[in-house]
């Protein structure tokens, strides 16, 4: 069973930094996507960053060029490091993980996260005006 364990969240201010970390445990696929999704009370949870066992990333428009996913050479940590953070990146952040063929873009498409079988418990990100 892999498990997924997040750690890293807090508050900061606008123009901030925060570091997510994931931990993953048990992880034997030879293909994989994990991504980062994260959810506002009340609104659906979306995909934001994402990397594919080739190595390939992708990132939702909102956070492209302030946050930056990537993992350990032996793939048992996933970070999304995150700049310039706005008061609207405020959400609940979980990272996900799936044996199944995706691609890193396809992974961020509207509905994906269906397809990740693997979740976190999730971490709180704040940020403040």
């Amino acid at each position: 069973q892999v498990q997924l364990v997040e750690s890293g969240g807090g508050s900061v201010q606008a123009g901030g930094s925060l570091r997510l970390s994931c931990t993953i445990s048990r992880l034997t696929w030879n293909t994989w996507c994990m991504s980062w999704f994260r959810q506002v009370s009340g609104k659906e949870r979306v995909g934001i960053a994402a990397i594919d066992s080739s190595g390939a990333t992708d990132y939702r428009d909102s956070v492209k060029g302030r946050f930056t996913i990537s993992q350990d050479n032996d793939k048992t940590t996933m970070y999304l490091e995150m700049n310039v953070l706005k008061p609207e990146d405020t959400a609940m952040y979980y990272c996900a993980a799936t044996p199944l063929r995706m691609t890193a873009h396809q992974a961020l498409e509207p509905g994906t996260d269906a397809d990740f079988t693997y979740w976190g418990q999730g971490t709180q990100v704040t940020v403040s005006s």
